[in-house]
């Protein structure tokens, strides 16, 4: 083995993408002291984002004062990346000013914000970013990207005239949505916003019935939300002639990927698309022998799109295999193949429950990736 590379998902509840990579990496180490190794922690625009594209990509973390879910200051942050001074990449996590923890003990998608999102966006703006990349997990919000969109100049009216910003519980009271005051900047930006799921903005299966209950919203204010998102999608069409609600990701990030579409202009990606592009991953591929990636679990979700698929495909197509390390394998994952894996190993070695196996995960996984690399070293040897 001369080359290989790893970019694998987090193991959620266990190991960071960038942990993984790390015990990868000595495995690889140890058992082909020679090779070259390239690592690619992965982020799906939630929670360490930043840190996954800084660690991959390098560059530097930028920190400023911003509004929390509930107009409070707080400091935040986000990352720029390194590249070409005149195409400066932002990249943005509205968890670190609107996420789930910054909420915890007083839930409420009624009253909460994205303004401090669209804060970092302007910072980020300011600093001669042209491309944003926003990632939308974690939120604890519920307002459909009106408190970014506000904060970068987007007024929002109710029916005396008066302009305000809208949370959750107030989309109800839009009455004139006016976009000609916004940074003029973002015209000449090119917006992306990391989603991974492809809910619509309202109804059943939209953000507020599907999201709003982990955020803390009961049945009365599940309706009460999506009825707020069927109003602003309403507003949005008439004034601005937008017609996006039933978007797959609309609803992402309690219908962040709505005001994104509509508001900002954004392009929805899967977030395994956006990390393959930023990060150079074709680039990197060239000539590797092999690419190691992985996550929790693989099943059927996998097969949507998510990492191990979306890196077994770009491999497929530069003719490279791909090996799975994963904690859990489902049954039933025979198309993984068709897209370009090669091969599935689990981490779980004695088939014990997630609370038991999470203690020796690391351990575990270290020496899953040995016999596998034991084997490959075997092979090699009896082809020479």
């Amino acid at each position: 083995m001369k080359k290989i590379l790893l970019i694998p998902d987090s193991f959620k509840g266990t190991m960071s993408s960038a942990r993984i990579c790390a015990l990868m990496k000595e495995a690889v180490q140890d058992i082909f002291p020679t090779c070259e190794t390239l690592s690619i922690p992965v982020a799906d625009g939630g929670e360490g984002s930043v840190d996954a594209f800084l660690e991959a990509v390098g560059g530097t973390k930028e920190k400023t004062v911003v509004k929390n879910p509930f107009f409070e200051d707080m400091e935040s942050f986000y990352g720029i990346l390194n590249g070409s001074d005149t195409e400066k990449t932002a990249v943005v996590e509205m968890a670190a000013c609107a996420g789930l923890p910054l909420a915890a003990g007083r839930l409420n998608p009624r009253i909460t914000t994205t303004y401090g999102a669209g804060q970092l966006i302007a910072d980020a703006l300011a600093k001669g970013c042209k491309k944003i990349i926003i990632g939308l997990g974690g939120s604890a919000t519920n307002d459909a990207g009106c408190g970014t969109a506000a904060a970068l100049g987007v007024q929002f009216f109710d029916k005396n005239g008066k302009s305000f910003v809208p949370v959750g519980g107030t989309l109800k009271d839009i009455a004139r949505i006016d976009t000609s005051a916004i940074d003029t900047r973002i015209k000449h930006s090119d917006f992306t916003a990391m989603c991974d799921i492809d809910n619509p903005l309202y109804g059943e299966n939209g953000a507020a019935y599907i999201f709003g209950p982990q955020k803390g919203a009961d049945e009365a204010a599940v309706r009460e939300l999506d009825a707020g998102l069927r109003h602003l999608a309403e507003i949005v069409k008439r004034d601005l002639g937008i017609d996006k609600a039933d978007y797959p990701g609309a609803g992402a990030a309690g219908g962040m990927g709505y005001g994104m579409l509509c508001l900002l202009g954004a392009q929805l990606k899967m977030g395994i698309e956006t990390v393959l592009d930023t990060t150079g991953f074709d680039r990197r591929l060239a000539n590797a022998d092999c690419v190691f990636t992985g996550e929790g679990k693989i099943d059927s979700q996998s097969l949507r799109g998510k990492v191990v698929i979306g890196v077994a495909r770009r491999a497929k197509k530069a003719g490279v295999p791909v090996i799975a390390v994963v904690g859990d394998a489902e049954k039933g994952l025979d198309a993984a193949y068709d897209t370009g894996v090669t091969a599935v190993f689990s981490i779980n070695r004695l088939a014990v429950p997630f609370s038991e196996a999470k203690k020796t995960a690391e351990a575990d996984l270290s020496a899953t990736m040995r016999d596998i690399l034991r084997l490959m070293r075997m092979c090699e040897k009896r082809t020479r």
